[in-house]
Order: structure tokens, then C-alpha cells, then sequence
């Protein structure tokens, strides 16, 4: 098969929460295969940083710095990117934060806080992003869940809650517009090391319950979620819409 249909020159991709961890790693995945990236941020330093480091590497970046729960300031980002940069060709909804609570213990202020990152922000960027992909009849959206999106565990109800209603809106959005030209899938996560979750990795009780349980017997390096990432963001998708590819070295298969 050939490898153009994974070539990504020319297209412009918008990544939320991209200026660091796995969202970074994405848009770095994307860029080196050709696409002109826009990584996203509340600290405007960091993000100012990414984009000098990405740049460093020879790629086309670029950087927008809002706050992914605030429809305003999406809207005129978005807009701002499709006027000075391009057509956003890709969305990666990347964006999200995690708490830890017993549910008896977690409090009402929590709970939205978690849901608004991490699935409002998938609405509210999708729709932005979206009326133009509509228009224009096409456009790949890549909306990053978990394997929380089919799983729980004890202490994180508010982003278990938020991640399976990140499926359930990727399948929506399909239903809605599949038929405009747009292909809308996820792309869901097992256990990945990156420096969120660095005090997990270095739990041994924590990574011993995490190799015990993934048939791959250990955790994930984020760079094996670029080739999915590439995959649904190119054409090589074309006809995959409403799909959650979860990465995950086989824990979601198992029981």
C-alpha cells in the first residue's frame, strides 16, 4: 500500500492541550508527516516554547493560546487560524485534566470542572472547528478518550464520566456529519508514561498492577500513539467515521 495515503502535506492541524505530553507528541507525530500543526495552551510561555522547539525540528508550527472551555475565545482562535494560517484540515481534541476522589469525597465544583475540560471543550472546539469542515465537505476530527471510555475505576467517576461521554459525542458527531463530508473518531489511550503520570510510573505497586493487567505486560510510550493518530487523520480513513481505536496493548480485550 502506498504511503501517500498517510501523507499529511498540506493539511493544517489544530491540537488542543498540545504543549506538552501526549498532545505534544501528537502534533510532532502529524508534523513529520507533512502538516503544518497549531499547538494549544493556557500558558502562553510553555506554548510559546513548544512552538520554538517544534520549529527548531524544521516544522511548519504555529501556536494559539486559549482556553479550551471558553466559547469565545475558541470561536475567535479558530477563526484566526483559518484567516492567518489555513483551513483547519485536522482537529485533535486533546485537552483534559484529571482528579482523584473517592465519589463520597468529590465535590459538585470538581466533578463540572473535569467534565467541562474534558468533554465540553471536545463539543465547543468541534463546533467551531466544525461549521467550517461542514462547509467546506471535509475535515478529520480526532477526539482523544481513554480506556476509561468503556472501563472505570476507583477514585476517578468525574473522568471516567467525561472519557465515555467523549465516545458517545464522537458517535454523534459521525452521525451528524459523516454525511457532510467529515470523518469524526477517537483514539483511546491504555496507560501511558509521560510526566502527568509520573508518580504512577514510579509507584511499584501501581506499574506491577498495570503490567499484571495489560497483556503487553507493561505501560505504553507515548510515541505508539502517533501511527493511530496519523491513521485518522489521513486518508487513508476515509471511510472509518464513529470509530474509537483504543491503544491500549490489549487491556480493554481482557478481563
Amino acid at each position: 500500500m502506498s504511503t501517500s495515503l498517510f501523507d499529511l502535506a498540506g493539511r493544517t492541524a489544530l491540537i488542543t492541550g498540545s504543549s506538552r505530553g501526549i498532545g505534544r507528541t501528537l502534533a510532532e507525530g502529524l508534523a513529520a508527516s507533512g502538516a503544518r500543526i497549531v499547538l494549544n495552551g493556557v500558558n502562553a510561555d510553555r506554548l510559546d516554547a513548544a512552538v520554538a522547539e517544534c520549529r527548531e525540528q524544521g516544522f511548519d508550527a504555529h501556536g494559539r493560546a486559549f482556553d479550551v472551555t471558553d466559547s469565545s475565545a475558541i470561536d475567535a482562535a479558530v477563526e484566526s487560524v483559518e484567516t492567518d494560517i489555513g483551513p483547519i484540515d485536522i482537529l485533535i481534541n486533546n485537552a483534559g485534566i484529571q482528579r482523584r476522589f473517592p465519589v463520597l469525597e468529590c465535590s459538585d465544583e470538581t466533578f463540572l470542572e473535569v467534565m467541562e475540560t474534558n468533554l465540553g471543550s471536545v463539543f465547543k472546539v468541534s463546533r467551531a472547528v466544525g461549521r467550517h469542515m461542514t462547509q467546506r465537505g471535509h475535515g478529520k476530527i480526532v477526539n482523544i478518550g481513554s480506556i476509561q471510555s468503556q472501563l472505570g475505576r476507583p477514585s476517578i467517576a468525574p473522568y471516567a464520566a467525561s472519557k465515555g461521554g467523549v465516545q458517545m459525542l464522537t458517535k454523534n458527531l459521525c452521525a451528524e456529519w459523516a454525511p457532510l463530508g467529515v470523518q469524526v473518531n477517537g483514539l483511546c489511550p491504555g496507560y501511558f508514561a509521560t510526566e502527568l503520570t509520573e508518580a504512577l510510573v514510579n509507584d511499584a505497586e501501581f506499574s506491577g498492577w498495570v503490567a499484571r493487567r495489560t497483556p503487553a505486560g507493561r505501560w505504553g510510550d507515548v510515541s505508539e500513539l502517533v501511527g493511530a493518530a496519523v491513521f485518522l487523520s489521513s486518508q487513508a480513513s476515509n471511510f472509518v467515521n464513529g470509530h474509537m481505536l483504543y491503544v491500549d496493548g490489549g487491556m480493554s480485550a481482557v478481563v
